[in-house]
């Protein structure tokens, strides 16, 4: 078998929030709940990237209704650790979503600007129903009131990276989700 190579990066962690064993067993019972909700439906599932890339990848490995993917790149981050407030669409869809059911997927719900921006784009291209997945749900934050049906894990208003979460589009490949320690990002905000 072969060994697990350490990522360098996991020493910019102040400490681990969620481990790696523990984000598999929550996917795997997002994906079971899913499951259950879409028993006998086709789902087309929307990936919010490049953040939730990671975490789609995992849960649709485990996903049993018949599926289309497709993905819409969107941002308020930019380059800081604070949201902007107006997310861009930068890229939209390439499926046509009209009468889909459509599950959206993000890796962190927060301020609830972007998400709630993305669902209103779907709803106006009028899926049958738009149902929403996060791995993790910052209540902390939120500014709008949305909240995602499918929620991994509720976190304290910290700034995380790992499995596909980033700061300055770096460590993304982290197994885990930690706190990063302020002096990688102190001054860059």
């Amino acid at each position: 078998m072969a060994q697990k190579k350490s990522v360098p990066e996991l020493k910019h962690l102040d400490h681990v929030l969620v481990s790696e064993t523990a984000i598999k067993r929550r996917v795997a019972a997002l994906a079971e709940q899913i499951n259950r909700a879409y028993r006998g439906k086709d789902l087309t599932v929307i990936a919010i990237v490049n953040g939730a890339i990671i975490f789609t990848s995992d849960l649709l490995r485990q996903l049993r209704s018949p599926l289309r993917l497709d993905c819409i790149r969107a941002s308020s981050y930019h380059s800081g650790t604070h949201s902007t407030g107006k997310p861009v669409i930068v890229d939209n869809l390439k499926l046509d979503i009209k009468g889909h059911h459509v599950l959206l997927v993000d890796d962190i719900l927060d301020t609830g600007n972007t998400l709630s921006a993305v669902h209103e784009l779907l709803r106006a291209k009028q899926a049958a129903s738009v149902r929403t997945c996060v791995l993790l749900d910052k209540k902390e934050r939120r500014i709008v009131p949305f909240e995602a049906e499918y929620v991994g894990f509720e976190i304290p208003n910290e700034f995380v990276v790992g499995y596909g979460l980033d700061f300055n589009e770096r460590y993304r490949n982290i197994p885990c989700i930690g706190v990063l320690k302020s002096k990688y990002y102190a001054g860059k905000i």
